[in-house]
């Protein structure tokens, strides 16, 4: 066995240290464990380690999703809990996650529960994931869960993918707009006005206005500049309060066209993370409550605690998110006849489902929809500047003429 030097604190926070003897470095660490000390290092030959923080690391969600459909086919083979994480760790690209993933199997191995385990990591599984986790350990169907869990979080994934392109795409295309303008009136229009000015033309009314746009934003470049990031941080910084984020999360919603969209995702994520956890077997206050928090949106998150506190106090789920008037009167009559039937998370699933299609189509129609009146938009800004430009060049050649 090899002999390996160790840091760590015991329960009491006492400092301590000493020399181990063990087959790896692993297994050092998975008996000082269960000796109930927090290792803080182990080292070999002059090799030192440090042991994953608690809670570090934010692991992308397809890798996730990847991690647990390999973890669930695992599980349904019959390999045993400690070595389908010792290979799904020692497979990681991502180092981070890797070690995440075998602190996990440290622990596992020392006698925690593999929701325990998780359940320290916080940014790699959220509540969601180890709730479903323990409910699948509690049933015996960890395999089933984790299929589950890896069909929401590439629905979830999608979904995401959805709000950021429909949020995204005319942002985007409308800064571009933007920057292709500043750069005609900062760069092109200048040389046009040396050149009437030149001339002596005597210059029409929509001229002098291009041109004195041009000397605003020459002059003032940098400071519109810095006004636009200012406003940028500013608003990050509001919408990271309790009030901002209220405020523009209904703003959204209220939005033409937009706000539509974004109820639609909403209902699919609600329907689909609800259904998700009401089927592994989470009780149904707990599972409103993090599918509050998995929301999107601080109104929908604040009409989903309202229900679950109707719900605490004996009402059923239906009358509740009638009150809210944020949820469709479809979505509402769909879930007290899954109520009624008993068969609430079938229900939600057939939601979740038929709004994930409408998301699809209603972004693909944005898509549609954006692109023809961003053309007119940026066609008409730019032509009446050429025109502009033009007219004084038009008079010129009459009178040359």
């Amino acid at each position: 066995m090899a002999q390996f030097i160790w840091k760590g604190k015991t329960r009491q926070g006492v400092i301590t240290g000493g020399v181990l003897s063990a087959d790896s470095k692993d297994l050092a660490i998975a008996d000082l464990r269960r000796r109930q000390i927090e290792v803080t290092s182990v080292k070999e030959r002059g090799k030192e380690f440090a042991v994953p923080k608690f809670g570090a690391g934010r692991v992308a969600a397809k890798r996730l999703a990847i991690f647990t459909r390999q973890f669930s086919v695992m599980i349904d083979a019959g390999l045993p809990l400690v070595q389908c994480l010792e290979i799904l760790g020692t497979q990681q690209d991502d180092k981070a996650f890797q070690k995440i993933i075998l602190a996990v199997r440290q622990d596992v191995e020392s006698g925690s529960s593999l929701a325990d385990a998780l359940r320290k990591h916080p940014r790699a599984f959220d509540d969601l994931y180890v709730n479903m986790v323990a409910a699948g350990e509690a049933g015996g169907i960890l395999d089933t869960i984790l299929r589950r869990l890896s069909t929401y979080i590439e629905k979830a994934v999608k979904l995401k993918g959805q709000v950021k392109t429909a949020m995204i795409y005319p942002v985007s295309v409308i800064g571009v707009a933007a920057i292709v303008v500043a750069i005609i009136l900062w760069k092109v229009i200048p040389t046009f006005a040396a050149l009437f000015a030149a001339l002596g033309a005597q210059l029409p009314l929509p001229t002098r206005m291009v041109i004195a746009a041009s000397n605003f934003v020459a002059s003032y470049i940098l400071f519109l500049v810095a006004f636009i990031a200012a406003a940028v941080f500013a608003l990050r910084r509001y919408y990271k309060t309790y009030k901002g984020r209220r405020v523009i999360d209904g703003l959204v919603l209220k939005a033409p066209v937009l706000g539509d969209i974004m109820k639609k995702i909403a209902v699919a994520r609600f329907c689909r993370t609800f259904a998700t956890l009401t089927s592994s077997g989470v009780p149904i206050l707990d599972g409103l409550e993090i599918t509050a928090k998995t929301a999107g949106n601080a109104i929908i998150e604040d009409a989903i605690m309202a229900v679950r506190k109707s719900v605490e106090s004996g009402r059923t789920i239906a009358e509740p998110l009638s009150e809210a008037k944020v949820f469709p009167p479809m979505v509402v009559q769909m879930i007290g006849v899954g109520e009624q039937t008993g068969a609430l998370d079938a229900m939600l699933s057939k939601i979740a489902e038929f709004y994930e299609e409408e998301v699809d189509n209603a972004v693909a129609g944005l898509m549609k929809l954006m692109e023809p009146i961003m053309i007119a938009i940026l066609g008409a800004v730019i032509g009446t500047i050429v025109v502009a430009m033009y007219m004084p060049m038009f008079d010129l050649i009459s009178k040359i003429g």
